[in-house]
């Protein structure tokens, strides 16, 4: 029998907590640590649609990347979204674990995978940490590049059809910053350590600016591209670690951006 705890402490290995950022809130959120588990489903982020998945297909834990809860809460009601998401789930008897910012920069993490991915070579963090690993990546392209093929090449690993850039698509691009999720505060650091490029998910239209005027070729993928595909794969570390578990990776979330096209 696996119980919550195992997990969790399998969880903090893998993606150590003190790798998270000060403000996050990570390892187990939600449930009883001793409880029996023979189902978990990861997820990007624990949604209506997500969480009546969990409850439907018998989920005793969630691994969502995203916290839930994230800020602090003075009650848990349903007059608020996260209020009856965490009702739905404490009254199915569904734990809830979070790796978030520790798993962005673990060893094995989501920026790891995501510079792996886009074939960077002498890859290191952008922000190291005291004790191992840190925030971000960075490495070197092994063949000359230009920000329309960083692009593309991101498009193809992460299966998506559309990416923004900010800069001219020609220019050189040797040295490729990473972040997934959210990841402008890194556009320092990115510069700091002479990268002509960045792959993000997203930022604000103001750091977009900044890097323009400081010609740093910037790759938008989008939030949930760069963070969804990593979710999947530890659906699998999991189910290799658990083998007695049934683990899957939530089929009915979604990226909540749409696209329309003239």
């Amino acid at each position: 029998m696996v119980v919550v705890s195992e997990i969790v402490a399998f969880l903090d290995r893998f993606a150590p907590p003190r790798l998270a950022e000060s403000w996050d809130n990570v390892g187990l959120l939600v449930g009883d640590s001793g409880a029996a588990v023979d189902r978990v489903m990861t997820c990007l982020t624990i949604t209506p649609a997500s969480a009546a998945e969990a409850v439907r297909r018998g989920a005793q834990l969630i691994v969502s990347h995203h916290p839930l809860p994230f800020n602090a809460l003075k009650r848990i009601t349903d007059e608020t979204t996260a209020g009856r998401l965490l009702l739905r789930l404490i009254q199915a008897g569904v734990a809830v674990a979070s790796p978030h910012t520790a798993f962005d920069s673990a060893a094995e993490g989501i920026n790891q995978a995501l510079a792996e991915g886009l074939g960077l070579v002498e890859i290191a963090p952008l922000i190291p940490h005291p004790e191992g690993e840190g925030t971000g990546r960075f490495g070197s392209l092994p063949q000359p590049a230009t920000l329309e093929s960083v692009a593309r090449s991101a498009m193809r690993f992460l299966k998506i059809a559309t990416v923004q850039i900010v800069g001219r698509p020609t220019m050189p691009v040797h040295r490729l910053a990473i972040g997934c999720g959210a990841a402008g505060e890194l556009l320092a650091s990115a510069i700091e350590h002479r990268c002509e490029a960045m792959l993000l998910g997203e930022t604000r239209f103001h750091t977009c600016l900044e890097a323009e005027a400081r010609e740093m070729g910037l790759v938008l993928a989008g939030h949930y591209a760069t963070e969804r595909f990593a979710v999947e794969r530890l659906a699998g570390v999991l189910a290799a670690q658990f083998p007695a578990l049934e683990v899957w990776a939530s089929c009915d979330e979604q990226d909540p951006l749409r696209w329309i096209v003239a």
